[in-house]
């Protein structure tokens, strides 16, 4: 008989008083958004310069706003497009979870392209900026993810195998923990050691590049150990909705990685 582990009793909710409940998911995004910030200023203060500390604490707020807007309605048109079809007032129950990724990723592509353009900031270092500090976030709600139990794996007979209670009585991949190892730490560990110990931030796009290829790779592999959602199953042959969201992100990350290597240098200011 295959060894399987017991899934960790940990609480959804983080704090509770009275009425008011602060989920650990609703922490990670926080923890997320603040930890990004001080990244995105650290680079903000090394050369070369795309813009100075109040823009970048103001473009938290942009920020935030695209990640939950384009979150959600990601989740909406990718995810369950019929159902909050039927279901309209549903969309703005956040709480109720769901949200996409590819959504967010969006959501901040739109409120950062509109900041800069009204600020008068290079749109690719600022894109290289927040593609650097993306990872952080990543770690966190994939972690989230594991403590809600949801986004499990697949049936597995691996010795690190969980049975989750949402997932039937068959010990599967944490696969959330698959995900926040290599699209959180390890994307991150590539990117931040990039970003400060070359020049790659002088060459508008590489880092949102790299970003983009990386994360798209990462989650095609993840996916492969990941259950997929209940209501869309396997889109094409074993192909998931996640890999098929992910094939325009590689795609479109190689062509900004080419672009910056045919881009001139930016210089020191």
């Amino acid at each position: 008989m295959a060894v399987t582990l017991a899934f960790p009793l940990i609480d959804p909710i983080a704090i509770e008083i009275g009425p008011i409940a602060i989920r650990w998911y609703a922490l990670a995004y926080i923890a997320g958004l603040m930890l990004g910030w001080r990244f995105c200023v650290l680079l903000s203060n090394r050369p070369p310069h795309v813009a100075d500390r109040e823009s970048i604490d103001d473009l938290l707020f942009s920020a935030t706003l695209g990640v939950i807007l384009g979150g959600r309605l990601g989740y909406v048109l990718f995810y369950k497009p019929a159902f909050f079809a039927n279901h309209p007032l549903e969309i703005i129950m956040v709480w109720n979870g769901g949200m996409s990724f590819h959504g967010g990723f969006l959501g901040v592509v739109v409120a950062s392209y509109v900041f800069a353009r009204r600020r008068g900031i290079p749109i690719l270092p600022l894109a290289d900026m927040l593609a650097a500090a993306a990872p952080i976030g990543l770690l966190f709600g994939r972690i989230a993810n594991f403590i809600n139990g949801e986004l499990y794996g697949r049936v597995s007979d691996a010795p690190w195998a969980i049975i989750f209670p949402h997932g039937g009585p068959l010990a599967r991949h944490p696969s959330q923990l698959y995900e926040a190892a290599l699209e959180g730490l390890l994307l991150f560990c590539v990117i931040a050691y990039t970003a400060l110990a070359s020049r790659a931030r002088y060459r508008p796009g590489l880092i949102l590049g790299l970003f983009l290829t990386g994360y798209g790779v990462a989650r095609t592999v993840a996916e492969t150990f990941r259950e997929p959602d209940t209501h869309l199953g396997f889109i094409v042959g074993s192909v998931t909705m996640g890999q098929i969201l992910s094939a325009p992100m590689i795609l479109v990350g190689l062509l900004v990685f080419v672009h910056a290597f045919r881009s001139p240098l930016l210089d020191d200011a």
